[in-house]
């Protein structure tokens, strides 16, 4: 197991720095007036991606592209530099046409969808012309489970029949999201992993309605504006069905790897985006006397964080590693530590550079509110942190022997009598 660079993926990063300094990181300032500060979509974008795919940099989270497919076909391991680069800013994905829910969705749409279903929903999502969003999670159960999921999909003839209320649907709300991948209970009776279905649900079908956009900790994405959205007994082709009746549970196992893996890639990128503007912030302000920088405390985040980040890097890459070998199976737990680690992380680091950064730091000025949020969201969004550690202690082996046979303990087989003080 080693996580040295190949010369590809070093020619690789070498362009995606390059690009990021010069073609996105100055265009921030105009990203933050345009769209978090007037609402609209960046003028700009369309032709900075365009930039991006002429280059040859699109679609870089994606192993598994066809050959007739744009994309790049970058291991895990190998996209794993290049997500910290683009999670430095929200919208650096994006660049790419490697944000999220969409690069996720395209890797389930590519392991699952039928011919047909390709053609009209994951070669859009390929090309940049569309968005998409996964509706997993409800507002009235705990979806971290999903054999609480309350949507119902129903198969009435050649039709299929969704009823429910879903939210928290990243990029459900995006004005260009045409399509829904939406879970619910299709086989009640069924053992509990097996109830569920996916089916594809387009945003204009009569009876969905996007109710409203949701925020977090008063954080708005929007890059994926999240949606609530109601299902008032929509009715779409069976063929939209996605994968098996009944192994919707299973399938979306697909998503979660690459979704999980992502995020936590990005976060090491908010990291180390927050450590350099801790460390100028500190030099350039003064307090009763002394620089910022000079206090031991100051000095103490920063090297926390470098310790913080280097290990959990070295962690993601060996899950993308793992990944990369074909590992699920393997993968798993590793994915479930990195994602209780990575945001714990970066919201220890995000909680420093608010002290640091003072009444400044929670503004919008800067993107440490961001990182806070994100790394905040990111604790619950794909399993909360509770579920991933049951998981991990579940699988933790346990030692065949009692306190008493363990060869660690050394407490004497007969216990001694204690001697008075008097004798």
């Amino acid at each position: 197991m080693h996580f040295e660079p190949t010369d590809r993926s070093q020619e690789i990063l070498a362009q995606v720095a390059a690009f990021f300094d010069t073609e996105i990181l100055p265009r921030h300032r105009d990203w933050v007036e345009q769209v978090q500060r007037g609402g609209v979509e960046a003028d700009f974008l369309p032709a900075l991606r365009a930039k991006a795919r002429a280059q040859g940099l699109w679609n870089l989270a994606l192993p598994e592209l066809a050959e007739d497919e744009p994309g790049t076909r970058l291991t895990n391991l190998e996209f794993a530099p290049l997500a910290e680069i683009m999670g430095k800013l929200p919208w650096g994905s994006q660049v790419f046409n490697c944000q999220a829910p969409d690069v996720p969705n395209m890797a389930m749409l590519q392991a699952l969808a039928t011919p047909g279903q390709k053609a009209r929903w994951l070669t859009p999502l390929l090309e940049g012309t569309t968005r998409s969003a996964f509706a997993m999670t409800e507002p009235d159960v705990a979806s971290s489970d999903a054999s609480n999921i309350a949507t119902r999909i129903e198969f009435v003839g050649d039709r299929i029949r969704v009823t429910g209320r879903k939210w928290f649907a990243t990029g459900g709300a995006h004005p260009d999201c045409s399509f829904l991948i939406v879970m619910g209970v299709s086989d009640p009776e069924a053992v509990r992993t097996e109830r569920q279905s996916m089916v594809i649900v387009p945003t204009d079908a009569p009876g969905v309605t996007i109710t409203r956009e949701l925020s977090y900790l008063g954080w708005e994405d929007h890059v994926a504006p999240i949606a609530q959205i109601d299902f008032d007994g929509v009715e779409v082709p069976v063929e939209n069905l996605l994968g098996e009746r009944g192994r919707g549970f299973k399938g979306a196992q697909v998503r979660l790897g690459p979704a999980r893996i992502h995020h936590a890639m990005r976060c090491i990128g908010l990291a180390e985006m927050l450590v350099e503007l801790m460390i100028a912030r500190a030099r350039e302000r003064t307090t009763f006397g002394r620089s910022v920088i000079d206090y031991d405390t100051v000095q103490r985040w920063i090297g926390e964080a470098r310790v913080d980040i280097d290990l959990n890097r070295l962690a993601v890459q060996r899950c993308a590693w793992l990944l990369d070998q074909g590992g699920d199976g393997a993968s798993w737990r590793p994915v479930s530590m990195i994602k209780v680690s990575v945001p714990n992380m970066l919201q220890r680091i995000a909680d420093h550079a608010l002290q640091i950064f003072g009444a400044m730091g929670g503004t919008a000025d800067v993107p440490i509110h961001h990182a806070f949020a994100y790394a905040r969201w990111f604790r619950i969004g794909d399993g909360p942190d509770e579920v991933h550690l049951r998981q991990i202690f579940r699988t933790e082996p346990q030692p065949g022997w009692s306190i008493a046979d363990s060869p660690y303990v050394t407490v004497p087989a007969v216990a001694q009598p204690v001697r008075s003080a008097a004798e």
